[in-house]
């Protein structure tokens, strides 16, 4: 064998340990989709829960008055609890998902926090608009819409009756100004319905942007790791020692 040249066995083992190195691989995160679900259904009844709250105390309300067409108008205790509603259901959320996956570092736990999110949207979304976005509360009830297959929304407001053959001037007079009436409310509706539909979105934009720094939040805080993000530096120093003990 001439000097330089490596058998060929030697040649095969150096090229597995190429590539077998964790920089020429791939390295995946598991994800356990059990502790995933269970940390949807844990916020989304952090959802209804804080929308029946929210109801009951009047810091939400129904049908027709729901609708924002001033943002200025908007109390500061509807506005708190609207915030605070929307990010502690996902923090619930993100943390069961980490405590039931048992997950002790923060990243693949932020990682589980923000699948909990992705998977709870949807949910949210379906149940809307099967009917049950009064009970979301203010921002996540605007999630709902109305499928281009089903019928406009009309007004909330009711035509007068029209008059018989027989009426008398008087009802004649008052027709005149219910009529009259019912169309200045029916032409404000309309003026105030793109308006009102911006603020929706708006308020569907932040609860939906709230609760996914919940998630992530809830799934760091269950980590049980130091809420910094320069962890990750002291953390190999931290773990050097005890790595070199158990070497020895």
């Amino acid at each position: 064998m001439q000097a330089g040249t490596a058998a060929p066995g030697q040649e095969t083992a150096a090229r597995e340990v190429f590539v077998d190195s964790p920089a020429g691989r791939w390295t995946p995160w598991p994800v356990n989709w059990s502790a995933v679900w269970v940390g949807t259904l844990t916020a989304i009844a952090g959802v209804f829960l804080f929308g029946l709250i929210g109801v009951a105390v009047g810091a939400h309300l129904l049908g027709t008055e729901s609708r924002v067409v001033d943002l200025k108008k908007i109390g500061l205790g509807t506005l708190a609890f609207s915030v605070f509603s929307a990010f502690l259901s996902f923090v619930a959320g993100g943390w069961g998902a980490g405590k039931v996956a048992g997950i002790l570092r923060s990243e693949p736990a932020l990682l589980h926090g923000a699948i909990t999110w992705l998977v709870a949207m949807p949910a949210l979304i379906v149940l809307a608009g099967l009917g049950a976005s009064s009970y979301l509360g203010g921002w996540h009830g605007s999630l709902a819409g109305t499928p281009t297959w089903a019928a406009q929304p009309a007004t909330p407001y009711d035509r007068p009756d029209p008059l018989g053959a027989n009426a008398t001037e008087e009802e004649r007079g008052r027709f005149r100004t219910e009529q009259a009436e019912y169309r200045e409310k029916v032409r404000q509706w309309q003026e105030d319905t793109p308006k009102a539909t911006r603020n929706a979105a708006l308020g569907a934009i932040s609860a939906l942007l709230l609760g996914l720094i919940g998630s992530v939040v809830g799934g760091w805080m269950a980590s049980g790791e130091p809420m910094t993000f320069t962890h990750h530096r002291k953390r190999e120093a931290l773990t050097a020692p005890e790595t070199s003990r158990s070497r020895i």
